[in-house]
């Protein structure tokens, strides 16, 4: 029935937003997981796994961006049994002169500043159908407004979006959750009754701040540092439709306010620091990763130092979580922007992964080669030299590991031209490094496929350079031969101490026996 609705408004496209230091206004620029928010006039999916979560009601008099109090606007509200006494439909746009349509919007903003409960499906039916077609004719006007919007509209727009949205998330908290990535995606999000009325709410915000006829200079009043806070700390909703429409109205936000750019940097930076040191628990991780590539990849060069120190203090730190596989598609995009805008960095990046390298997380091992080839494709020779022996000296381990995926992922980085070419230009440094590891696992390792792989490996090493191959190998069977050496050594050392405990036990017993004959 929405999509009916929704589907008959008609859209206006807006100009595009100061880009200066920035990856686009389009929201398609985001999107590097493939999912889309939902247009409400056009009524596209949001995502393939669309869910929906709780939230808690707010009332009228709940605080917006102006950090002031939201007055009351009708004789009462709808809070449990209470029903408003006088909640009735306002004309249409199209049913008043031009001249009215702009108080008639401001009335509409104030009708819909009541928040009905929604956990009871029997209550205030009309009410909020009411609202509900009030809401749509909302976003008609917005998108089809002619003329800038004056401050007294900023103002009750903002207020309208503050009372239905800032609410508090997940008043009903799991108990015993556990953190684990794998937990994590096989919950289902918990449901919210209200998303047919907070859908249209921020298709109001995201068309109000993409318009044209929205006065950035003005609008800062209002969708301020308190707002942006707010809107910020919705991204912890867990349903993934909610955090779409935040993640598309954050960023034309920053594409539009760019006296906000670098406070937005600030909070975000501020989650990452609380949810890789105090919770590792916050629900929008990876839309704001999106957010932030798309940030990433409009940075002027040279990069600031502000930039290089949220590198190295926010994002690389994110490696650590245990649910890293939330969002780590998106985390591994943002790092190689970095390395793609400075190549110097990518020693910063690199060591960075081997600092936070998994021990015992053999899946995580897995997503740390992948995004280690995509940072090793991006790096240049001078960069590669300055980390490649703490970094072969890993993948040697990983190498030998005896978790198939793990040996297989590492292999398959010669797999890739760019960084076969870096390891054949500096061989005499990291065959010596890795080559124990790969004669060891092209005849013990229990997988087929990597020990095939092995030697494949071990080949194109032996046609690229066959002295320094035939080198490594005379040393290897000298390290074996030593060791099987010092295995011997150390067996007969045991047994000689075997013998001797043995020896000393059967005079003590002698003795023993002995000594309780004479005391007869």
């Amino acid at each position: 029935m929405i999509k009916q609705i929704l589907g008959k408004l008609p859209r206006k496209p807006s100009k595009s937003a100061d880009n200066r230091e920035f990856g686009g206004s389009s929201s398609s620029n985001l999107n590097t997981s493939g999912s889309r928010a939902t247009d409400v006039v056009s009524g596209a999916p949001v995502s393939s796994n669309s869910t929906l979560i709780p939230g808690s009601d707010t009332s009228s008099n709940a605080t917006y961006g102006l950090g002031s109090k939201v007055p009351s606007v009708l004789n009462s509200k709808v809070n449990g049994n209470a029903v408003t006494t006088r909640y009735e439909a306002l004309p249409g746009f199209r049913d008043v002169p031009n001249s009215e349509k702009q108080n008639l919007f401001i009335r509409k903003l104030n009708l819909c500043c009541e928040v009905f409960d929604f956990t009871d499906p029997t209550k205030s039916i009309k009410e909020k159908e009411i609202k509900r077609q009030t809401l749509l004719e909302l976003v008609e006007y917005i998108t089809s407004v002619n003329g800038k919007f004056t401050e007294t509209a900023m103002l009750e727009v903002i207020k309208m979006v503050s009372v239905n949205l800032f609410r508090s998330l997940n008043p009903q908290p799991r108990e015993n959750k556990v953190l684990e990535a794998f937990d994590l995606e096989d919950e289902e999000p918990l449901m919210d009754p209200a998303w047919s009325h907070l859908q249209i709410v921020y298709e109001i915000l995201l068309r109000f701040v993409a318009s044209p006829e929205t006065d950035s200079k003005l609008a800062k009043r209002y969708i301020d540092h308190s707002f942006v806070l707010r809107l910020l700390d919705l991204f912890d909703s867990e349903d993934p439709r909610e955090r779409e429409y935040l993640k598309t109205i954050l960023h034309r936000i920053y594409g539009k306010f760019m006296v906000h750019r670098p406070f937005i940097r600030k909070s975000i930076n501020n989650i990452f620091f609380r949810f890789i040191y105090e919770t590792e628990k916050f629900n929008g991780i990876a839309e704001l990763l999106e957010v932030l590539g798309s940030i990433i990849n409009g940075f002027a060069l040279p990069l600031k130092e502000e930039h290089k120190l949220f590198l190295a203090r926010a994002l690389i730190p994110l490696h650590k979580p245990k649910c890293i596989a939330m969002y780590h598609q998106q985390l591994s995009y943002c790092i190689t922007q970095f390395v793609e805008k400075d190549c110097k960095l990518a020693d910063t990046v690199i060591r960075g992964l081997l600092k936070y390298w998994p021990i015992t997380n053999s899946s995580k091992e897995v997503m740390f080669l992948a995004e280690l080839e995509e940072i090793l494709e991006a790096t240049q020779p001078a960069e590669f030299q300055r980390c490649m022996v703490p970094l072969f000296k890993k993948i040697a381990q990983c190498l030998s590991s005896s978790h198939f995926q793990v040996s297989e992922r590492a292999l398959y980085l010669w797999n890739n031209d760019h960084i076969e070419s870096l390891i054949r230009q500096n061989r005499k440094v990291i065959l010596p490094i890795i080559f124990p590891a790969l004669k060891r696992s092209s005849h013990d390792h229990w997988n087929q496929v990597v020990q095939s792989l092995t030697l494949n490996v071990l080949k194109i090493f032996s046609d690229v350079d066959p002295e320094l191959f035939e080198e490594c190998l005379h040393k290897f069977q000298e390290s074996e031969a030593k060791s099987e050496e010092s295995k011997t050594k150390h067996e007969a050392t045991w047994k000689r101490l075997e013998e001797i405990a043995a020896s000393k036990a059967a005079k003590g017993e002698a003795i023993l026996v002995a000594t309780q004959t004479r005391s007869r």
